[in-house]
């Protein structure tokens, strides 16, 4: 310390300490505590997931729905290669016919697992909201896919009406159909999916509420397994047709007309039992508001939140049938607290009508809104 210049006596020295670099204040001791880091804020539960944090790979209901497809495809396939077999050895178109549509559901399913697969993929910058509706576009594939097959299915059983130059082996055309038909309720009881059926009915687009808590999907069943359980009870539908053809060209061999034409009028009902599931899959890529939820009850939900003067630019759409959006304004009073009618207006939309994601905008209610075109509702289609 004695070569510190002016450092004459012990006062001296700690003045001049305290200006040199901080190189030599490593051994001085501080009178003030370091500031804290600062810790994470945690948002709150409203801000914008439904969920505190997204869930990885698939939700228990897709794991489910593998399951059963993968279940259900094992057993189709094999039951597929035996009515191949025998429809050969009877000669019979029926049987041919039902070993398509088996086929036309193994390729179906296997397509639906690879969009469950798909459907796990993260979001990214260019698929913001994930591959969520590949499940949607499987389900597509597999119903138009059914009605090519069974279109040319029709096309053959038109020409053996026509042309009576076939013989069919009844023995084995029975033997064949029974086992079809077991196949087909072992198919259906792997792929039902428990819970409340889905309403085709008066009721069904409209609004049924839950109970106020925690937000669910709707309990409306996987795309996929829908899909292929739909397959299978018009498959099932075909193979008891088949089978009373098969037990009357046992015991009446003249009656050999019964098989091409049980293979037309079974074939139109599988077309027919896809109809429904054509028509959500074209509601869901057509971007239309979802079956079992209304227009109108979401937008008086909305407009029953304190503070909410009016609501515009409401829209509601779906990826697939449990995965519903929603997105609006919401024009509130200049004394309201935006934060509060973000938060409620979110917890109503989540737990009384299960949507999987809401976006809010909250602005300040202008005079000119009730004449502007943009702000009017849409009509009744």
């Amino acid at each position: 310390w004695r070569q510190v210049p002016g450092a004459e006596n012990i006062e001296h020295l700690k003045l001049r300490l305290q200006v040199l670099p901080p190189t030599l204040l490593l051994f001085t001791e501080h009178s003030e505590p370091l500031p804290e880091e600062p810790k994470p804020v945690e948002m709150p539960f409203h801000h914008c997931h439904r969920d505190p944090l997204p869930q990885q790979g698939l939700t228990p209901e897709r794991l489910q729905a593998r399951r059963q497809l993968y279940a259900a495809c094992a057993v189709c396939f094999v039951f597929m290669a035996g009515e191949v077999v025998g429809g050969y050895l009877a000669h019979s178109l029926a049987i041919m016919t039902d070993a398509a549509h088996l086929l036309a559901d193994v390729g179906s399913m296997m397509g639906s697992l690879f969009s469950l697969w798909l459907s796990t993929r993260p979001a990214t910058r260019t698929m913001t909201f994930g591959w969520h509706r590949s499940e949607t576009l499987g389900a597509l594939a597999s119903v138009v896919s059914l009605w090519m097959v069974t279109g040319i299915l029709l096309y053959l059983a038109f020409i053996r009406l026509l042309h009576s130059d076939y013989h069919i082996e009844g023995g084995a055309m029975l033997l064949t159909a029974s086992i079809a038909v077991c196949a087909n309720l072992l198919m259906a009881f792997v792929l039902h999916q428990a819970g409340p059926p889905h309403s085709h009915g008066s009721r069904g687009a409209e609004y049924a509420p839950l109970e106020e808590g925690p937000g669910e999907p709707l309990p409306l069943g996987n795309t996929s397994v829908r899909a292929a359980f739909v397959h299978v009870l018009g498959d099932l539908l075909q193979s008891l047709g088949v089978l009373a053809a098969s037990i009357l060209i046992y015991f009446k061999p003249q009656y050999k007309a019964a098989d091409p034409i049980s293979t037309f009028l079974f074939s139109i009902c599988a077309l027919g039992s896809t109809a429904p599931t054509l028509r959500d899959v074209l509601r869901i890529l057509m971007e239309g508001t979802p079956r079992s939820v209304g227009f109108e009850p979401v937008r008086d939900t909305l407009l029953s939140v304190p503070g909410v003067r009016a609501t515009h630019e409401l829209h509601l759409w779906a990826l697939t049938l449990t995965y519903h959006v929603a997105s609006a304004h919401l024009a509130i009073d200049s004394t309201a607290d935006p934060e509060a009618v973000l938060a409620e207006a979110s917890s109503r939309l989540y737990s009384r009508f299960g949507f999987s994601s809401c976006t809010l905008q909250v602005e300040q209610y202008q005079p000119e809104m009730a004449q502007c075109l943009r702000c009017q509702e849409p009509p009744q289609a």
